[in-house]
């Protein structure tokens, strides 16, 4: 440790030599130090604070009613765009910054500036806290309290336009897909109607209906086979007591009865009269395209057809009127007769009805085939019809909503914005802080100048002492010769110090009311 100190001693010893190099060199750092901190230009602060107030009286009224955002991540959303670049070319466009700039890269230095600049936080911790301060320091203070005052209409303006315009987006969108959705449904419901047009008989929901009805149609049609077999048996029996009875029998006195008796109608006469006497029933029950009525119209049609060459066959050979033998129509023959003529329309009849309800019974089939396709098909029409349904009437309830919220953002604000501090700019101004930075300077500068000193001793290095002669060289010491000054080298010794001392002490002291000059006047305006 005596040796550090010893050390230190020694180059303090050393530097002492070259004292006034380093008193010029602190003077003339200190002058060049002062001179660029006069330079620096004095900067005003600009400050104001806005206050959002988030309650408002519409969120419990309107829940559930109108989209209610989370306003305090609006508000902190937009306090973090606040600095956005259309934002900060509209302050400077205010606040003239860009008066001096003569070209774009100018313009975007003066754009960098004012957005390093411009300080933007929240006046208070916590979350929740909607207390904003806006601060920013310029050399003129009136432009400085122009980009507060501009910051601040920014920020209150854009939660109202800002609003204003993502409900009228809103809308815009919603309305643009209601006409989509709408353009959908109507084609949907248009297909589903000309669907159901063109497959009126065969709709899902009939084929339970079609069932019951494909078995009705099965059951008639075993009926009618039935019916048929029992009425072909039935004819079968009378054709062939038809066949075993005579059509005459002969009388004795026929004569005088043939003579005195009209005419007797023959079994074909009686078998229309009995078709037609069928026919005038069936029409009284049944239309002209009934099974029945066309097949007794076709029996009728037959026995007139029949009767007519009768006709021709007796005018050809005439009977005899003289004869004595009489023969006489045959009445259980003429019975039997009539029997078989209904007999056989009746079977014509069951057989139409036959065919006809085959046909029906394979048509019904044929769409209890289709029925699976045509349901499938309803199904889907079915499943887009209510899918756009079901998407414009939430479109209509999502546009309801919208609107509701719009009117409630124009009528009463869900967040409003108060200004608590309206810009105000400093009197005196808050930078550079002149007090420091002299201070600063002269400790620089009495720093450099040491250091000039002790650079300039170890550039032209000497002995002080001869223990660091001895500890260098290695040499052995004999002894030292000292230095005796005589009363005048003694006073210009002394006079040298003084003359130090008091150049030193004036540096300080030119450097101490400045300090206190600037300080003062800061805490007096």
């Amino acid at each position: 440790m005596p040796e550090q100190i010893a050390q230190v001693k020694t180059l303090l010893d050393g530097a002492w030599r070259f004292r006034w190099s380093a008193l010029i060199a602190a003077c003339g750092l200190s002058v060049a130090g002062a001179a660029l901190t006069a330079l620096i230009p004095d900067r005003y602060e600009a400050s104001g604070r806005v206050y959002v107030d988030t309650e408002s009286i519409l969120k419990p009224l309107m829940q559930g009613l109108a989209v209610q955002p989370d306003v305090n991540t609006q508000v902190q959303m937009m306090a973090r765009t606040l600095l956005s670049r259309p934002n900060l070319e509209q302050i400077m466009r205010a606040a003239s910054l860009d008066e001096l700039a003569r070209d774009d890269r100018e313009r975007e230095k003066v754009i960098d500036t004012l957005f390093k600049r411009i300080e933007l936080r929240a006046a208070g911790g916590g979350a929740g806290n909607n207390l904003y301060s806006i601060v920013y320091r310029h050399e003129d203070p009136a432009k400085a309290q122009t980009v507060v005052q501009t910051l601040l209409d920014i920020f209150v303006q854009s939660s109202v336009g800002g609003k204003r315009r993502d409900s009228q987006e809103a809308l815009r969108f919603i309305d643009s897909q209601l006409r989509e959705y709408e353009k959908r449904l109507l084609d949907s419901e248009d297909a589903l109607k000309s669907f159901k047009i063109a497959n009126q008989g065969m709709m899902p929901n009939l084929e339970q209906g079609y069932v019951a009805r494909l078995n009705q149609l099965e059951d008639q049609a075993r009926q009618a086979r039935l019916e048929l077999r029992q009425a072909e048996n039935a004819r079968t029996a009378i054709q062939q007591q038809v066949a075993q009875e005579p059509p005459m029998i002969e009388r004795a006195d026929a004569v005088g009865i043939i003579a005195l008796s009209p005419p007797t109608p023959n079994e074909l006469d009686l078998r229309i009269e009995a078709q037609r006497k069928r026919l005038d029933d069936l029409r009284l029950r049944f239309t002209e395209q009934h099974p029945d009525v066309v097949g007794t119209q076709r029996v009728l049609a037959q026995l007139e057809a029949q009767r007519k060459e009768e006709l021709r066959a007796k005018g050809k050979d005439p009977q005899e009127a003289g004869s004595r033998s009489t023969l006489v129509p045959n009445p259980v023959y003429r019975e039997l007769r009539l029997s078989l003529t209904n007999a056989d329309a009746q079977v014509a009849s069951l057989r139409t009805r036959v065919s006809d309800l085959e046909g029906r019974l394979a048509e019904a089939r044929k769409v209890m085939q289709e029925i699976p396709k045509v349901e499938a098909e309803y199904t889907q029409l079915t499943r887009d019809y209510n899918t756009n349904k079901q998407a414009y009437e939430d479109l209509l309830k999502r546009r309801e909503t919208a609107q509701i919220s719009g009117e409630m953002e124009s009528t009463a604000r869900v967040a409003e914005f108060r200004v608590v501090d309206p810009p105000r700019v400093t009197r005196t101004p808050v930078s550079p802080n002149r007090p420091l930075m002299l201070a600063l300077v002269l400790c620089l500068s009495l720093g450099g100048g040491a250091a000039l000193a002790v650079a300039r001793d170890q550039i032209n290095p000497t002995f002080i002492d001869g223990r660091t002669l001895r500890r260098i060289t290695g040499a052995p010491l004999l002894g030292g010769v000292t230095l005796v000054r005589d009363a005048a080298a003694m006073a210009r010794a002394r006079f040298e110090n003084i003359m130090f001392a008091f150049s030193g002490a004036g540096l300080v002291l030119v450097f101490g009311a400045a300090i206190g000059y600037f300080a003062l006047r800061h805490l007096v305006q």
